[in-house]
């Protein structure tokens, strides 16, 4: 059997951490550890003075645009009846002027006068008309603005009931309350403890071996007399510079009763495996595949070609047979 070596721990399925998104102070543990959450429900609640403030300054700013919407619109309507009014006598006038004149009953002057008194009061009614569409207008830009900054506030304030993006169990709260939360920092884990996979890590070296679907033996720690059998499930596409290593997903395959989050874990991947072969002792293995062997009471170098390798043996596939006598 040829193996490539992986060693890391056991996590549950799904399991991630979940980071504030606001500053402030816990005040509330809503889920205890060990407990079911839903998709969705809210895990632990974070309190700011600041964030409570803008909200309540955006919701007095929303209901004050929404209230004051009508009064202003009833003040401008009125004025526009009460100039429309005008215009209409206006013109009235400017019409009864208008006969006055063409019987000679007027003058001139008189006829002027109230001519422009007419079209003074229409372009004021024009101007009024404009008023109120702009008052509209801008009342209801005035409201959106209002209620756009509210939604903001709200989902700030929201940002601080920190809820679970998946359904499992709350396996560890990572503050006590009254603690100082910072945004972006870790605050709990949620898993699936009912489901486990080995998060493995695999020497850079061996990276081109690995494939998804090979067999893997298993070694947990904490249960040191089972010998453990699962598949590699996933194989990411990036090495961590820092370990010069990669990671190796393997999903067990069986259930294992008592398992935990967080036990080490080792592996042997199964890259290569033969039920019956032809082995030697590795040091016995020259430079160029080849292998001292004794014939009639002669030694001899004899050319052999290699199979499966493990630590301390290689499989030979040609040059010797089981019968042949190897010698240092």
């Amino acid at each position: 059997m040829e193996a490539v070596y992986a060693s890391g721990f056991v996590v549950s399925a799904n399991e991630y951490q979940v980071f504030a998104q606001a500053d402030g102070t816990l005040t509330e543990v809503l889920i205890a550890e060990g407990e079911p959450v839903a998709k969705g429900a809210a895990i632990l609640k974070i309190k700011s003075v600041a964030s409570s403030a803008r909200y309540d300054q955006a919701l007095e700013t929303y209901r004050q645009a929404v209230e004051n919407e009508q009064p202003v619109l009833n003040e401008l309507t009125a004025a526009l009846q009460s100039v429309k009014a005008r215009m209409q006598s206006d013109s009235v006038n400017f019409e009864r002027f208008g006969n006055l004149l063409r019987a000679n009953a007027t003058t001139r002057v008189e006829y002027d006068r109230a001519e422009l008194q007419y079209k003074n009061s229409r372009n004021e009614y024009e101007a009024a008309k404009s008023r109120l569409a702009k008052g509209r207008i801008d009342l209801q830009a005035g409201i959106r603005n209002a209620y756009n900054q509210l939604q903001i506030a709200t989902e700030e304030s929201g940002n601080y009931t920190i809820k679970s993006e998946i359904a499992g169990v709350v396996l560890k709260i990572m503050k006590e309350p009254g603690e100082l939360v910072r945004r972006t920092e870790a605050v709990a884990i949620v898993g699936k403890p009912d489901q486990f996979l080995l998060k493995l890590t695999v020497d850079e070296l061996d990276v081109q071996r690995v494939k998804e679907g090979q067999a893997a033996l298993i070694k947990i720690d904490a249960y040191s007399q089972q010998l453990l059998r699962g598949k590699v499930s996933k194989v990411y596409p990036l090495i961590d510079t820092r370990q010069q290593s990669l990671r190796v997903d393997v999903v067990l395959d069986s259930a294992v009763q008592g398992l935990v989050s967080g036990l080490a874990a080792e592996a042997n991947i199964v890259i290569q495996q033969k039920e019956n072969a032809l082995v030697i002792p590795k040091q016995l293995l020259l430079p160029g595949d080849s292998v001292w062997v004794e014939e009639n009471g002669t030694k001899q170098k004899v050319k052999v070609k290699r199979g499966i390798e493990t630590l301390d043996e290689v499989e030979v596939v040609t040059g010797i047979t089981a019968q042949s006598k190897l010698v240092y």
